[in-house]
């Protein structure tokens, strides 16, 4: 699976956990020069409950940039990200005066690598904490930077969420533990219902990759059970057989996947879209590039 397909599962996942919690912010551009994108920065609001979040809610407690990949970073790719942390960080200062208490506030960069060698961690100098969750690294104190080895951390409660962004079996151990939960549980009807949806996605796809098989197999037991609990609660037989509210949840839920932040535009294609069969409105959003869907239908 390339980084920019893994970007709409792991970015949707992590902006909608932490929603309502502070300022997310999706694709953010950094300038000056050549523009460079992080995957999310996120700020925190003041009186944020972050503490059901596990390890996921420690680290959203400052100011941050969040980086998920799918496979391990190269070092190509963590110096980037480098670049991404130091270049935000000199513009927030260039409009505050410059002092400790305002250094203190600047955002930090958080790796989240499904699994980080030795090799890895020793060439970036970094650290367990014995503060924080095994499996949980920092480098030296000026860079402003922690790598977290999704494989490394323990099948504890508190790492669950991070956990569910790994692959293999450290990614299928965190499925089973969200289908274990009770059925009321809002994290479990979060991430069943996105998970479902990251489903539905591969299912238009031509091909697949290597992880792209291995994520669809991690996944398929989260996407029958919520299959079955939609038929149960008559919300699947409705969007087979047309009702439009139900197909608007689902149109709108695709769109949020693909494009994050649901804008007038975007918005204005959903009655179009809620009136095709839902494979069709499937294909056509996520083979379709923003511009492309537009328009398509717009005639």
């Amino acid at each position: 699976m390339t980084r920019k397909k893994h970007d709409h599962y792991a970015k949707q996942f992590l902006a909608g956990l932490l929603e309502n919690k502070g300022q997310i912010r999706i694709n953010y551009e950094i300038p000056p020069g050549e523009a460079h994108y992080a995957d999310l920065y996120f700020v925190p609001k003041p009186d944020a409950d972050l503490q059901t979040l596990g390890l996921l809610g420690k680290i959203a407690a400052k100011p941050g940039l969040i980086e998920p990949f799918r496979n391990q970073p190269s070092k190509i790719e963590i110096q980037t990200c480098f670049q991404k942390l130091f270049t935000l960080r000199t513009e927030l200062l260039n409009k505050k005066e410059k002092n400790d208490e305002s250094e203190k506030k600047l955002p930090q960069l958080w790796l989240l690598a499904p699994s980080a060698s030795d090799n890895l961690l020793k060439s970036l100098g970094a650290n367990p904490n014995s503060s924080w969750d095994q499996g949980v690294y920092f480098l030296a104190e000026i860079n402003r930077t922690a790598i977290v080895a999704i494989n490394r951390l323990p099948p504890i409660p508190e790492t669950l969420l991070i956990r569910l962004l790994g692959k293999g079996p450290t990614q299928k151990q965190a499925i089973d533990e969200i289908l274990a939960l009770a059925k009321a549980n809002t994290l479990r009807q979060y991430v069943t219902g996105l998970l479902y949806r990251w489903r539905i996605y591969l299912e238009t796809q031509t091909s697949l990759t290597e992880d792209e098989e291995e994520l669809l197999m991690n996944i398929e037991a989260i996407y029958q059970q919520h299959k079955y609990e939609l038929r149960q609660q008559g919300l699947l037989e409705g969007l087979q057989q047309g009702h439009l509210e139900e197909r608007r949840l689902f149109v709108e839920n695709l769109l949020s996947l693909k494009f994050g932040f649901l804008d007038e535009t975007l918005l204005q294609l959903i009655e179009s879209l809620q009136k095709l069969p839902p494979n069709e409105s499937s294909r056509l959003i996520w083979q379709c590039s923003r511009e492309e869907l537009i328009k398509k239908l717009s005639h």
